[in-house]
């Protein structure tokens, strides 16, 4: 049986491209969200969609929208598709920016077939996905769904100093466009695994059915410096010690859940950071996920009384700070379902799984039934020059977007 496919060529030659925009003299390729490299990238997918016949609007995030709509459905609620196209620092090219361009190769192979769809389609890239320089992650459909202030994401204040919103207006990107205002019929996302998993067990599409809770915090420990020859251990307030034995709780208290939490200490700086002084202050994050909301915040309990244990037991002081805190997702089942059907009519191994990273799904999925849809990573690197997904499979996961969106907009 013969299957329409993408334009393997025009999707891949893309991704190329797009993965050149951004690199510093040493080939690192970095697109941190509001900077020139990420206006540079913009206006490269800005000029693709137009390109593709399609209305282009951006919202007072910064979020890009690529519209495919008629005079006969301009009234319904769209299909949206997308991701990101903000990198790491030292990134690779497939993570976000796969799924952005994936929908638009989506949207036009629909067009170059002749397709009239019953609703609008529409290609999203969200703002500040990362949240390298900005924080929280996923800002820009953290907004667009609701669950953060427009005022309060705009203020927020970047790790060199700047502001999103001001760096939004010098790059050209702080549109006039409530977010929000096209409320989604649905949402899909395809994206690389950036884990083992498919790889590893020999499956070509992963149909993503949740997505596991995200907990950040960061810890402040202050004890008292002294030297580090002169002071005996038993008479210490050693910031850099209490902040050690937070890393080995984390670790020794999961492997004893047998469950599938992680933590990660993802940053850690000592003051007055010398090797001859005992650390007075130890500053450090903490990311904990699991799939289940009740494990998390069990999680999320057991590290709050270590730390109060540990304060006692050290003799230092213990404050936290929470920086960003989000529910476990259950994706939509009917379009787990057609991203399965999909795969097994084109011959290809599929299975149900959890992303174990966050994206902009988990917010988008606040006010449309939305599901994921990954492919395989080599090795499962990613935030990683290494990064890599074999051309065969950024296709047959297109190939499947396809489908289900083909069918979502046929009524079927």
């Amino acid at each position: 049986m013969s299957f329409p496919s993408i334009d393997a060529a025009r999707l891949i030659g893309r991704i190329r491209e797009l993965g050149e925009i951004g690199r510093d003299a040493e080939g690192r390729l970095t697109r941190l969200a509001g900077s020139d490299n990420d206006k540079a990238g913009r206006n490269r997918l800005v000029a693709w969609i137009e390109a593709a016949g399609l209305d282009v609007a951006v919202d007072q995030i910064g979020n890009i929208f690529g519209i495919w709509r008629s005079e006969e459905n301009s009234g319904e609620a769209p299909i949206m598709l997308g991701s990101h196209i903000d990198t790491v620092i030292n990134a690779g090219i497939y993570d976000g920016c796969y799924g952005v361009l994936a929908a638009l190769e989506v949207i036009e192979t629909l067009k170059d077939r002749g397709v009239t769809p019953a609703r609008p389609i529409v290609v999203a890239a969200f703002t500040n996905e990362e949240g390298v320089r900005f924080a929280p992650d996923m800002l820009g459909s953290l907004v667009y769904a609701g669950g953060l202030p427009l005022d309060a994401a705009l203020a927020t204040i970047g790790t060199d100093g700047s502001s999103l919103g001001e760096e939004l207006e010098r790059i050209g990107y702080a549109g006039n466009i409530e977010p929000g205002f096209l409320k989604p019929h649905a949402y899909v996302e395809l994206h690389i695994e950036q884990g083992p998993v498919l790889q590893r067990e020999g499956f070509s599409i992963g149909a993503v059915e949740n997505l596991q809770g995200i907990s950040w915090q960061r810890v402040t420990i202050d004890g008292v410096a002294n030297h580090a020859g002169t002071t005996p251990m038993a008479m210490r307030s050693d910031a850099g010690l209490a902040a050690a034995r937070v890393g080995l709780f984390l670790r020794e208290h999961i492997a004893r859940s047998n469950a599938p939490s992680v933590a990660t200490i993802g940053t850690m700086r000592f003051e007055p950071d010398a090797i001859n002084v005992i650390p007075s202050r130890a500053a450090f994050t903490v990311d904990l996920r699991d799939p289940d909301e009740d494990r998390l915040q069990a999680l999320e309990a057991a590290l709050a009384d270590f730390l109060v244990r540990i304060g006692a037991e050290e003799g230092v002081t213990i404050s936290v700070e929470r920086l960003a805190r989000f529910q476990p997702v259950a994706f939509d089942q009917g379009i787990v379902a057609a991203v399965e059907a999909s795969a097994k009519a084109r011959g290809l191994k599929s299975r149900r799984m959890t992303s174990g990273a966050g994206h902009d799904a988990q917010m988008i999925a606040r006010i449309a039934p939305t599901a994921m849809i990954f492919v395989p990573s080599r090795d499962g690197i990613s935030h990683n020059p290494r990064e890599h997904t074999e051309p065969d499979d950024l296709v047959a996961g297109a190939n499947v977007l396809l489908d289900v969106v083909e069918r979502m907009v046929s009524g079927r």
